[in-house]
């Protein structure tokens, strides 16, 4: 699930998945923080979700996947789109 809203600096995105469907610790990388894992780890929340919000331009696009721990990437179905270069949504 991936939750916008407006903060005095831009766009808010919160990027959050069922914390019992994760194989692990899971970071969202993408363009907001140059692909770097562990910038952005899901954290688990009181309502059975793992989530992590950045604040990006608004008018701009977000590509970004998520990493599991040990290398496995996967993308958002809830996302704008899907590519091969991974989810992308529109800010």
């Amino acid at each position: 699930m991936i939750k916008q809203s407006t903060d005095a600096k831009g766009r808010r995105l919160t990027f959050a998945l069922p914390t019992e469907a994760l194989p692990g610790p899971v970071s969202v990388v993408g363009t907001f923080n140059d692909w770097t894992p562990g910038s952005h780890v899901l954290r688990r929340r009181s309502n059975g979700m793992s989530s992590a919000s950045v604040t990006v331009p608004a008018g701009t696009t977000v590509h970004f996947r998520y990493l599991a721990d040990g290398g496995a990437w996967f993308d958002d179905t809830e996302a704008d789109a899907v590519t091969a270069e991974g989810s992308f949504v529109s800010v």
